[in-house]
C-alpha cells in the first residue's frame, strides 16, 4: 500500500510572522504524526520572505522535537550550497538527538535566486557539477569509519542517515538509480518529466548497501476540505503564490480570494494549470478519485504531499483529511 508523507515548507503568510510560522510547522508535524503519516520533511530555501525554513537542519530539528515517532528530514537539502562536511555533521548530529528518524533528501538547484546562491556558494558553477562526487563523499562521512581515513565527521560518523535523490529531471533519476538510492520527484510543480523519470530509475535501478530495490516518491500539491468549492478557494493563495513566482514578486503566502480572475493573465492561467495538474484538491469524493489515479499511474511506493494553505487551522484540517482518504485506500486495495 502506498505510504503518505507530508513536505511541510514553513510558510510565512500574509498577517504572520516568522516564529508563527516556526510555530505552525511544529504543528503540522504533530498532526501528521497523530495522523498516521511516515514522514515529515522540510526543505531548503532562502532570500524569500514566505519561506522561514533557511536553516533547515534548525527547523528540522524542531519538528522532531515536537513529535516521538514520525522519520524527520529534508526535502531537500541543496548539497551543492555545502560542503558534504558540514551536512554530515548537521545530520550526524540529529541522529544522535533523534535516533533512528533523521531522512537526508538532497538536491542539486540552489533552492533561491541567482544572486543569494552567489552568496550561498564560493563556485555556483560547480556546484551541480560536482553533486554526484559530493552524495558520494558525504555517504563516506556518515558511514563507519575505515582505517587510515583522514577526514572524520563528529558528530556523524557512523550516523548511517538514509539518504534519499530528490530531482525534477531524468539527470536526478539516472543518478539515483546509478547509487541505488530512494527517488523522490518533484512532481508537484514540475510535471513534465515524471514518467520519463520514473521510468529511468526503475529500468536502471542498481541495488546498493541502503536499497535492495527502486523505491519511489512522488509529490503533490494538495488541499482537502468539506466541499470542493472551500478547497478550490483555500488554494488560491498556492495560485497566487506561483503568478507571484512567475513574476519574480516573490512574497509572503497570500490569502485565499474568491476568483482568480484580475489576478493572473490567460497565458498565466494555463501555464499554472499546467504545473500543477497532479494537484488533489477538493473534498473527500474529488480528492480521492484524484488520488487514486495518480497513485495507479505513478505506482509510487510513497506520496509526499504539500499543503499551500494560508490558514494554520485549514492546513491541520487537510493533513487529517488526507490521512483519512489514505486509510480508505488501504482498506479498498
Amino acid at each position: 500500500m502506498t505510504k503518505f508523507s507530508i513536505l511541510d515548507l514553513c510558510p510565512v503568510v500574509e498577517g504572520g510572522t516568522i516564529s508563527q510560522a516556526l510555530d505552525a510547522t511544529r504543528q503540522m508535524a504533530r498532526k501528521a504524526e497523530e495522523a498516521g503519516y511516515t514522514r515529515f520533511w522540510l526543505a531548503e530555501h532562502h532570500g524569500m520572505a514566505g519561506i522561514a525554513s533557511a536553516a533547515t537542519s534548525l527547523v528540522i530539528s524542531e519538528a522532531a522535537r515536537a513529535t516521538s515517532t514520525i522519520r524527520v528530514g529534508s526535502g531537500g537539502i541543496m548539497l551543492p550550497n555545502h560542503s558534504p562536511l558540514v551536512i554530515a555533521e548537521q545530520f550526524g548530529t540529529l541522529e544522535a538527538l533523534y535516533p533512528g528518524r533523521i531522512d537526508l533528501g538532497l538536491g542539486r538547484a540552489p533552492g533561491t535566486d541567482m544572486n543569494t546562491a552567489r552568496a550561498l556558494r564560493r563556485n555556483l558553477d560547480a556546484g551541480a557539477q560536482t553533486f554526484p562526487n559530493d552524495i558520494v563523499e558525504l555517504q563516506q562521512l556518515m558511514d563507519d569509519p575505515v582505517e587510515g581515513q583522514r577526514l572524520l565527521a563528529n558528530p556523524g560518523a557512523g550516523a548511517k542517515v538514509p539518504i534519499y535523490i530528490l530531482g525534477s529531471s531524468t539527470y536526478s533519476a539516472h543518478l539515483a538509480a546509478m547509487l541505488g538510492l530512494p527517488y523522490a520527484f518533484a512532481s508537484h510543480f514540475a510535471p513534465d518529466m515524471l514518467f520519463e523519470a520514473l521510468h529511468i530509475y526503475r529500468t536502471n535501478f542498481k541495488p546498493s548497501a541502503q536499497l535492495e530495490k527502486p523505491y519511489v516518491i512522488v509529490g503533490v500539491m494538495g488541499a482537502m476540505a468539506d466541499s470542493d468549492d472551500e478547497a478550490d478557494y483555500l488554494f488560491t493563495s498556492a495560485l497566487q503564490s506561483f503568478v507571484a513566482l512567475r513574476r519574480n514578486a516573490r512574497g509572503k503566502t497570500p490569502r485565499p480570494v474568491e476568483s482568480m480572475d484580475g489576478i493572473w493573465t490567460e497565458m498565466e492561467k494555463m501555464s499554472i494549470e499546467h504545473t500543477f495538474q497532479f494537484a488533489v484538491v477538493g473534498g473527500p469524493e474529488k480528492a480521492r478519485a484524484k488520488m487514486e489515479r495518480f497513485v495507479a499511474d505513478t505506482k509510487a511506493d510513497e506520496v509526499i504531499i504539500s499543503v499551500p494553505v494560508h490558514s494554520v487551522e485549514a492546513r491541520l484540517k487537510a493533513v487529517g483529511m488526507f490521512g483519512a482518504l489514505r486509510d480508505e485506500l488501504k482498506e479498498a486495495a
